[in-house]
């Protein structure tokens, strides 16, 4: 290089490079023409010299670590590769002047029934409990709510201990962590979990004693418990806050919330507001009319509405932004919990978001992303319904049962695929063969049915034709929306001691075409099969304008004058239904039976 270049290469180095001109320092996802501004060569020039070993490439390709390693030796120059999340947190940390205090991002832990949800429910005078499958908060939440004219974010970690990684990333972006004991129980095995996800975390933690109002309420004892756990209250000489609580009676919970704002203030909370925005995403989920939804919680920065970003190997631009009661804003701020639409696909719960400077931008970086992983060859572990697991693990026949896990959000998946293969055993391994958030589709069928799996429903209700597809390939599907219903049932299964469960087996079909009005009859309906077959001794759907008007048996069934048992497909037939009488031209009838099905 003569003079000119290098002092180029300085300028145009300068924020990414060190003060050494032989090497510097490029993000992810960079194109060949921007790295050849910031070495401060020609991109023709350089492209030419990588051509030249046998690089096909123009300025518009992503650096790998093949064109690393070419375009270092080319230049002499050593690059270092580092992350857009990387570089990004240190220009946000950069200018101290620049920050400011936010409001701080609390966690709720603890054991389950403990008051987790009705304390958030206080603060924020609203009713999530009933709202919950079997009472117990399902996914993480993120609200904001105003305390003496400051904000506090909470994050609402999930109480059941199946949900361990859920709360595990929780105490990742918070700042304080709300500990609640109730002073009726104690000290109890999540209680110790949450105590040790905050003390990895380095978080420092408030203990809230709740149910104090109850007559059994011992404080002195869950003191002594928490003090056995590491947490020394002040009270006791410690240096762990501790506050008195009823969440139900809502007794000193404003000296909770001074508790937090205090501790906030000793902690010096800041963040940057004058960079692009980045955060972490607490949520995901497909929505079935939005797409692809996350929750965001900002930790620098600003986001605004069509704003391009990138979120792991997924990317998009901020279509809608919703604060925590659904309604649009324009703008999320520092600590600010957002439901942000506009991803290209479901992220990651934990992964960071960054805004960058355009579309383009992002989807350069998520394809690079998207490149560095290596995706397995799938295997093909032995197939076997959840009925016959034990018979199958007593025979010795099995060792391996593998699962297809669907669920509603990605936080209940991911715990599914924490927790399940912990429950495998010596004779038996459980492995999850793949893992998504969505409804069971086409594809899961006949990936079940190439590897032999079972398909496990979290929240997601297969249509259908799913169902009969899944029939047709001799695939099982289990549907639950409550996790250690789901975790109880393979343990049952493992030990050979499954209830029996109802299935229902689809038929046929058969399209009312005529009303027949018979005399101590009443009205017959004159079909014409159009699927399987129709059973005198099945049950029936009536079904108008895609919407179930009645189940029911069927009363009588015949082909021409003949009374019958089975009409198959393509014959016509007169269908009577016991205590139906609004049977009309044009309906369908869908005809199935209900099993009791034993483990074998």
């Amino acid at each position: 290089m003569n003079t000119e270049t290098k002092k180029k290469t300085a300028k145009a180095s300068k924020g990414t490079a060190k003060k050494d001109p032989k090497k510097i320092q490029v993000i992810e996802g960079m194109n060949l023409k921007e790295i050849s501004e910031i070495i401060g060569i020609k991109a023709k020039d350089l492209i030419n010299d990588l051509r030249k070993k046998r690089f096909n490439v123009g300025g518009n390709d992503t650096l790998n670590a093949a064109l690393m390693d070419a375009v270092s030796q080319i230049t002499k120059i050593d690059i270092d590769l580092i992350s857009l999340e990387e570089e990004t947190q240190k220009q946000a940390e950069s200018k101290p002047e620049n920050l400011v205090e936010k409001p701080p991002v609390v966690t709720i832990m603890g054991h389950v029934d403990h008051g987790k949800t009705t304390l958030l429910d206080a603060f924020r005078e609203s009713n999530l409990v009933q709202k919950e499958a079997g009472g117990i908060t399902q996914h993480i939440g993120a609200y904001q709510i105003l305390h003496n004219d400051r904000k506090i974010t909470f994050v609402d970690t999930p109480g059941h201990e199946a949900f361990t990684q859920l709360r595990a990333r929780g105490a990742k972006v918070t700042d304080i962590v709300i500990l609640i004991v109730a002073a009726d129980d104690g000290v109890m095995p999540q209680t110790k979990e949450a105590i040790n996800h905050a003390k990895a975390a380095d978080v420092p933690i408030i203990v809230a004693i709740n149910k104090t109002d109850k007559p059994e309420a011992d404080l002195d004892r869950t003191k002594q418990q928490l003090s056995q756990e590491g947490l020394l209250i002040e009270e006791w000489g410690g240096d762990v806050v501790s506050v008195d609580i009823s969440a139900t009676e809502k007794t000193n919970l404003n000296e909770l919330l001074e508790m937090i704002l205090l501790l906030s203030e000793v902690m010096e909370i800041k963040g940057n507001p004058t960079v692009p925005a980045q955060g972490v995403i607490l949520e995901a989920r497909l929505d079935a009319q939005k797409g692809p939804v996350a929750t965001v919680i900002i930790q620098h920065g600003t986001l605004n509405q069509r704003e391009a970003f990138v979120s792991g190997m997924c990317f998009g631009k901020a279509r809608a932004l919703f604060d925590k009661n659904g309604k649009s804003v324009k703008k999320a701020e520092l600590s600010m919990p957002v439901e942000v639409l506009g991803f290209s696909e479901v992220p990651n719960a934990g992964d960071y978001f960054q805004v960058v400077k355009d579309l383009e931008t992002a989807k350069r970086i998520a394809q690079y992303r998207l490149s560095l992983v290596k995706k397995e060859e799938p295997t093909r572990p032995e197939h076997l319904t959840l009925d016959q697991l034990f018979k199958k693990i007593e025979e010795g026949d099995v060792k391996e049962l593998a699962l297809i896990i669907k669920g509603d959000v990605h936080g209940s998946v991911e715990v599914l695929t924490d927790t399940l293969p912990n429950l495998s055993t010596d004779k038996v391994k459980i492995k999850i063969f793949h893992a998504a958030t969505g409804t069971i589709s086409e594809s899961d069928i006949l990936l079940a049915s190439a590897s032999n799996a079972i398909i496990i429903g979290y929240n997601v209700k297969p249509q259908q034709a799913i169902l009969d597809m899944a029939k047709e390939e001799k695939v099982e599907i289990r549907s639950y929306n409550v996790i250690y219903q789901l975790i109880d049932d393979i343990k049952k299964a493992m030990k050979g001691l499954l209830d029996p469960i109802s299935k229902e087996t689809y038929l046929g079909r058969a399209e009312v075409r005529r009303i027949f009005h018979i005399p101590r009859l009443g009205s017959i309906a004159g079909c014409l099969v159009t699927e399987g077959k129709i059973t005198r001794n099945s049950e029936v759907r009536i079904i108008r304008n895609d919407e179930v008007l009645h189940k029911g048996k069927i009363s009588s069934l015949k082909h021409l004058k003949n009374n019958v048992t089975e009409v198959k497909k393509d014959y016509e037939c007169g269908i009577g239904i016991e205590k139906f009488k609004d049977i009309q031209e044009g309906d369908a009838i869908e005809a199935f039976i209900i099993e009791k099905v034993m483990p074998e």
